[in-house]
C-alpha cells in the first residue's frame, strides 16, 4: 500500500502569487486544503478567483473564513476613507492591513492541525513586494517557532513548517514558474481595489509589481483592466 500524500494548508488569497504557491505546493506532492479569508477588504472579486483557481487546479476543499479586520481599520484595504495610493509612497504603505499576516497564519494552522499536514504554505516574497512587515524571513522564522511552542502538533514531534516557496523570487521568476507549473493567471486578481467586474485598476502598488513582472518576464499580461 502506498503512503498517504503528505497534507498542507495553503493560503489562498486570488492573486498571482498564491496562485503560484499552490501550484507548488502541489507540485512537490501535497494535497492542498486551500484557505480564504473574506476579511472586509476593498475588493472581494479576488475571492471569487481564489474560487476559479481551486477549481482550475482540482483541490481538495477550499474554505473561505468571514473576518471582520474592517472594524479595526487602519489600512486603505478595509477603511474607505484611506485612499489606495496611485505612486510609492516609500516607506511601509497604507495598504499594509495591521497584523494581517499573523491572523492568516494563525487560522491556517488551527485548520492544519485539525487536518494533521504538516505544512502551511504562504505566498510571501522579500524581492518584489510592497514592503509589509509580515513578508520577510524573519517573520515567517519567528511564526513557525511559536507554531511549534504552542500546539499539539508542535510539542507532539511531528511539527508544522512554514513554506514560502516565493520569498527569494522575482515577480518575473514567479510567474515563469507558474506558466510552467499550468497556472492560469487569467484567473487571478492582484488589484487592491478591482470592481465587481474582476477589472484591475492598473495604478495601485499591486497592479503596477505584476504588469512589471509580466514585463520583466516576457508574457503577455492576461490582467483585464478598466479602460480609463
Amino acid at each position: 500500500m502506498s503512503k498517504p500524500a503528505p497534507k498542507a494548508v495553503v493560503l489562498l488569497s486570488g492573486g498571482l502569487d498564491s496562485a503560484t504557491a499552490l501550484a507548488m505546493a502541489k507540485k512537490q506532492g501535497f494535497q492542498c486544503f486551500a484557505l480564504s479569508f473574506d476579511y472586509g477588504q476593498r475588493s472581494l472579486t479576488e475571492l471569487n478567483a481564489a474560487r476559479r483557481i481551486v477549481e482550475q487546479m482540482g483541490i481538495a476543499e477550499h474554505r473561505v473564513i468571514r473576518l471582520h479586520l474592517e472594524d479595526f481599520g487602519g489600512s486603505a484595504l478595509t477603511d474607505h476613507t484611506i485612499d489606495v495610493p496611485d505612486h510609492d509612497t516609500g516607506g511601509i504603505p497604507v495598504t499594509y492591513v495591521p497584523a494581517r499576516n499573523t491572523v492568516f497564519l494563525s487560522l491556517a494552522l488551527g485548520w492544519a492541525e485539525v487536518l494533521e499536514a504538516d505544512a502551511i504554505f504562504i505566498g510571501v516574497n522579500a524581492v518584489d513586494y510592497s514592503g509589509y512587515p509580515d513578508c520577510r524571513p524573519e517573520f515567517i522564522d519567528a511564526f513557525e517557532k511559536m507554531a511549534n511552542l504552542a500546539t499539539k502538533t508542535g510539542i507532539s514531534g511531528q511539527g508544522i513548517k512554514i513554506h514560502t516557496p516565493l520569498m527569494n523570487m522575482t515577480k518575473a521568476d514567479i510567474i515563469r514558474e507558474g506558466q510552467y507549473l499550468g497556472v492560469s493567471y487569467a484567473d487571478t486578481i492582484s488589484c487592491y481595489q478591482a470592481d465587481d467586474d474582476g477589472r484591475a485598476c492598473g495604478v495601485c502598488d499591486s497592479c503596477r509589481l505584476r504588469a512589471q513582472g509580466f514585463k520583466d518576464a516576457g508574457v503577455t499580461d492576461p490582467t483585464h483592466y478598466i479602460k480609463v
